[in-house]
């Protein structure tokens, strides 16, 4: 009877547990739920208080959580909103990481940013008539892909079911996406001429190495078109003057150590993607050298992978530690984005704190904006043609 009697007792244990387990599941759904649902209603509060047209850019960048990013962020709405008078703007994260430890307030006050699904829905809930999607990605690799494949898809599909019909409609051919800085072999081209125009990158080549760190794409995935960019940067970068090198951090062949060995002259062959690309440097003697991100922002890449004097493996550091003087701060930099910047300071000047390249930008989304009402411009589904 006590051996019934301790089996029964421990069924009612175990039936216990897994009832308490499976109400803190579903608390835990109800959580996530409530979040998701507690940000769209404060983006949708958002958009209705500061919707004064029928027509919106939502600008998207990866993200960020250093202070200079948000400057740089908020100087390029800015700007945007003084070049497009006649459209609402609004800046989203791609990065689920960077809006969570935005908000918990990484490196700085907790700032809170929303990802593109929340905006969209957002601005198709105000009513927009005209939808401008713009990447503020620097070549069209994953981020910009999920951008324009996920994002801007599951919106014209009204994935969610938040618009009627009627609204869907009235979006067909009213909806583009702007492409990112360097979406073509073209755009790799202007980006080489505007670069070399800037005063303290031309200053800086004409006394020795100047290399960039973009951040890319690793291999193994469909990228071809997007981490080819930055050889044809470089390529580009180099028809100009020989100082000129191009890494990233996560496109295999072009790290720090690679660059070096670029430097030092030789022959490598690359694989982007199933195609093969040979590159021929010739041996560089300069001693000095400067570094610059290749990316919209300086951030966390930019402070810790480019710059960190405290981390051996910084190209900073790695650089230094081959005898060439390098720096990764400069003073010469004269209209940066950040705030607290003072005269004299050392700064790490990113991509959008250049007015020309943040005119690059503005470019693809002029040419987007062109496509609008034609059939170059996404259709829904409940207007597309049937084949």
């Amino acid at each position: 009877m006590n051996k019934i009697k301790s089996i029964m007792i421990a069924m009612l244990a175990i039936i216990a547990s897994m009832t308490f387990t499976a109400c803190g599941d579903d608390d835990d759904d109800i959580n996530v739920q409530s979040n998701y649902d507690r940000y769209q209603k404060e983006v949708n509060n958002y958009v209705q208080s500061h919707k004064t047209q029928n027509r919106v850019i939502l600008l998207v960048a990866f993200g960020s959580t250093w202070e200079q990013a948000y400057d740089t962020f908020d100087k390029v709405v800015s700007e945007y909103k003084s070049k497009f008078p006649s459209y609402d703007v609004y800046l989203s994260f791609s990065s689920a990481i960077c809006i969570n430890n935005a908000r918990a307030g990484e490196n700085v006050a907790p700032k809170d940013y929303y990802d593109p699904e929340h905006w969209l829905t957002a601005i198709g809930l105000a009513g927009y008539k005209q939808v401008v999607v713009q990447s503020l990605q620097v070549i069209p690799g994953e981020e910009y892909r999920r951008v324009r494949d996920t994002y801007v898809k599951d919106f014209m599909n009204n994935r969610n079911n938040d618009f009627t019909d009627e609204y869907m409609k009235s979006l067909d051919r009213n909806v583009v996406v702007g492409t990112p800085l360097m979406a073509e072999e073209g755009d790799a081209k202007n980006l080489a001429v505007v670069l070399n125009q800037e005063s303290d990158i031309k200053a800086a080549v004409e006394e020795g190495i100047v290399a960039f760190m973009g951040h890319g794409n690793p291999e193994g995935y469909d990228y071809y078109g997007g981490n080819i960019r930055y050889l044809q940067l470089e390529n580009y970068l180099r028809t100009i003057n020989q100082n000129y090198y191009v890494g990233t951090v996560d496109m295999e062949d072009t790290y720090a150590e690679d660059v070096l060995k670029h430097i030092k002259g030789g022959t490598f062959l690359y694989k982007v993607g199933d195609v093969p690309v040979t590159t021929t440097y010739a041996a560089n003697s300069s001693t000095k050298a400067q570094l610059y991100p290749l990316m919209s922002i300086a951030g966390d890449h930019a402070h810790n992978d480019m710059s960190d004097p405290e981390d051996d493996e910084s190209w900073y550091s790695l650089f230094n530690a081959e005898g060439i003087e390098t720096q990764a701060y400069e003073t010469t930099f004269t209209t940066p984005c950040w705030r607290s910047y003072k005269s004299g300071d050392g700064y790490i000047p990113a991509l959008a704190e250049r007015a020309a390249v943040r005119q690059l930008w503005m470019n693809h989304t002029q040419e987007a904006i062109d496509k609008l009402g034609t059939d170059e411009a996404l259709s829904t589904p409940t207007t597309a043609s049937e084949e």
